[in-house]
């Protein structure tokens, strides 16, 4: 016990002290929708995740995760996101005990169509437009030794509104060890780690006059707004999660998560995990602790798990607190094969 809780002073401490302090640079990055939690376990547990990823969704919470799937498993995720905007994931992981594990993965972020408003046109053109974000990954992962793994995440982020769009690649890497200590993990992770991203297409296109003053030049010419390049939203993860219980009948996860974003100041995320029978689980959580200026706080979520001979399904729902923003509600459905 006093190791585990020297871990925890060595690990989350600093954080604690550098918020109190530290800057906010909130609006300073691009592709904000990859910080949005994928899969409503992990976001019932607060988005203490980076030290338990055992599903399907370890391709988001940390690459390393996904070795240690013994099955092969598909997940999909809906996510009834805030101002009325729809969250989904997909992602697929395949094992081969011989060579790793091998995981795909794909996020995208959209909103119904809007009326075309101009300055002369308050009510509309008539015309309509939309936006939306995706991201592909193609996640890798193995096992190094029976306690530590790694694992990578490769993915392709394109951001577009109306005729113009944006796109880049980033990486994701996580490392997860097990101690021999009630088997607590300890999960790291860095996301996307990438290119800048900036806008391009025809509505950037503009008519510009050289010389307004002067009378029978050409007031036509075609040029283009260059639009600036904003990082990506960096973000470190450092968490630990700890079996207090764990026997066939009951299994209860304790999970503490560290967060240093290069957009926000630092936070800390907190989850708890009951399972009966591993059949029925119920989660709690709280996201953002200490965060300056967080929407986010209670989070809450359950699931069940059928098998079917040597098949499972699992329906997982998670509900989080968004203060003054309401909330939003997640529905994860996955299959084990």
């Amino acid at each position: 016990m006093k190791k585990f809780f020297a871990y925890l002073v060595l690990l989350f401490v600093p954080g604690f002290l550098y918020s109190q302090f530290g800057v906010s640079k909130v609006g300073t990055t691009a592709a904000q929708f990859l910080k949005i939690g994928v899969g409503a376990r992990a976001v019932g547990m607060g988005g203490a995740f980076v030290a338990v990823a055992d599903d399907a969704t370890a391709i988001y919470w940390n690459p390393a995760g996904v070795s240690r799937l013994s099955k092969n498993e598909a997940v999909v995720i809906h996510t009834s996101w805030l101002a009325g905007l729809r969250f989904d994931f997909a992602g697929v992981i395949i094992c081969t005990p011989r060579w790793g594990n091998i995981g795909v993965g794909v996020t995208s972020l959209s909103m119904p169509e809007m009326k075309v408003r101009t300055v002369e046109n308050s009510e509309g053109t008539g015309e309509m437009f939309a936006a939306g974000d995706l991201a592909l990954g193609l996640s890798y992962a193995r096992c190094l030794t029976d306690r530590f793994s790694v694992g990578i995440n490769l993915k392709y982020i394109n951001q577009r509104i109306w005729h113009m769009s944006a796109s880049t690649f980033a990486v994701d890497v996580g490392t997860l060890f097990e101690t021999d200590f009630n088997d607590m993990k300890i999960g790291m992770s860095i996301l996307n780690f990438g290119g800048k991203i900036g806008y391009s297409g025809r509505d950037i296109l503009v008519y510009y006059d050289f010389n307004p003053d002067f009378f029978g030049d050409n007031d036509r010419i075609i040029a283009d707004l260059h639009t600036d390049r904003w990082s990506l939203p960096l973000m470190f993860r450092v968490g630990i999660s700890l079996d207090v219980i764990g026997n066939e009948s009951n299994t209860l996860t304790l999970a503490i998560d560290a967060k240093h974003p290069n957009d926000n100041t630092e936070s800390i995320d907190l989850g708890i995990e009951y399972i009966f029978h591993k059949r029925i689980s119920l989660r709690a959580g709280y996201s953002s602790l200490f965060l300056k200026d967080s929407e986010g706080g209670l989070t809450l979520g359950g699931g069940i798990r059928h098998r079917f001979g040597s098949y499972a399904v699992k329906l997982d729902v998670a509900y989080a607190d968004f203060g003054r923003l309401q909330n939003a509600k997640r529905l994860s459905l996955s299959f084990e094969f």
